[in-house]
């Protein structure tokens, strides 16, 4: 195990694109940390500069509290895991799980217990003998996080392992993922665009956008206290719905209707003449009446139902948002729904910084 600290970061590339801005963050021993962000955001160029395969434009990285900038990937004793798998196809899954403790000269005997170990915690324990072509993608992502795990190093590397997965497969390799870091402890940072990867992973998430962090945090506090309009947005799914909006006389418009905020922001005064960005969750909303809360009828546009919930796609005027309700409760398409979102399940952010208020 290890710990990591990474001090304003930065990697420019010769072209002049500046791919990763001033990264901070400093990671405990044993964390299972997880980038996400969409496509484009750094997070995999992070990540490659914390394996050593990617130069560190400035900042300083320290593994233990040693600086590592200048350490090649064997120096820093990381174990990766790529989108790819990238196995050997012609060695058998054994010689593919063995070979990082064979190119080191380890005993075979050494090799032998470690790989059946490794096989056994992955349930690989029966295809030792097949070539990778003759394994499903689960088994073969198996395959390399055995590879990586093998070695027994303090830092484990997964760069979007599951992208290659169908849904049910990600399912599975996601609670397998959880249980190999519980029985082993290594410190772990894996990247993905996966929102539910990340808030079903990791002890803390870092949401990254355009090379820059935009809030580092536990999937909770993520989810109940985002810091911008960004994250608010980014975690959840359905995405939380927005409202961008002026305040006129303690109130906002939604659509073609208003919200008196008076009863449920103390401090909307200060905020008279101001534009806002009103926020609310999908799943927050309730069909009874409820004390503090703002009562809403829309129009029904469309419904998906998809087994236990349903996702209600509603108008008020031009304004657009979803509703996440029990399936039972499914309303009428082209009918009206009326609603009421709590005061607790309201968010608000600047207008102009998009930063919460």
């Amino acid at each position: 195990m290890a710990t990591l600290s990474l001090k304003n970061l930065n990697k420019i590339y010769p072209n002049g694109f500046h791919a990763v801005h001033n990264f901070n963050l400093d990671i405990e021993e044993g964390e299972f940390v997880v980038f996400v962000g969409p496509s484009g955001c750094g997070k995999s160029t992070t990540l490659r500069m914390i394996a050593g395969l990617e130069e560190i434009s400035s900042g300083e990285f320290l593994i233990n509290g040693e600086r590592a900038n200048e350490k090649g990937p064997r120096e820093r004793e990381v174990a990766m895991v790529f989108q790819s798998y990238a196995l050997y196809p012609q060695m058998t899954v054994y010689d593919n799980i063995a070979f990082g403790l064979t190119l080191q000269g380890v005993d075979e005997d050494v090799i032998e217990e470690r790989v059946q170990k490794t096989a056994k915690i992955l349930g690989l324990t029966d295809y030792l003998d097949r070539l990778p072509r003759a394994l499903s993608g689960g088994q073969r992502q198996r395959v390399a996080i055995g590879r990586a795990l093998i070695r027994k190093v303090g830092i484990f590397l997964m760069d979007e392992p599951l992208s290659n997965l169908d849904a049910k497969q990600r399912v599975t390799m996601r609670s397998e993922i959880a249980q190999i870091h519980q029985e082993t402890g290594s410190t772990t940072i894996y990247v993905t665009h996966d929102q539910t990867e990340a808030m079903t992973l990791a002890d803390r998430i870092v949401v990254m956008k355009d090379g820059y962090i935009q809030q580092v945090g536990t999937p909770y506090e993520l989810y109940f206290k985002p810091e911008n309009v960004f994250v608010a947005g980014f975690i959840g799914e359905p995405p939380m719905n927005f409202a961008r909006e002026t305040v006129e006389n303690g109130a906002i418009a939604f659509g073609d209707q208003r919200i008196d905020l008076t009863a449920f922001r103390p401090d909307i005064a200060a905020m008279e003449g101001k534009e806002i960005v009103f926020g609310f969750r999908p799943e927050a909303v309730v069909l009874q009446e409820k004390e503090n809360a703002a009562r809403m009828e829309c129009q029904v546009e469309l419904t998906e139902m998809l087994g236990d919930y349903t996702n209600v796609y509603i108008t008020a005027g031009e304004q657009h948002a979803i509703l996440k309700v029990d399936s039972h409760d499914t309303p009428e398409t082209d009918g009206t729904i009326t609603f009421w979102i709590p005061a607790e399940s309201m968010y608000f952010f600047d207008g102009a910084t998009e930063k919460v208020l």
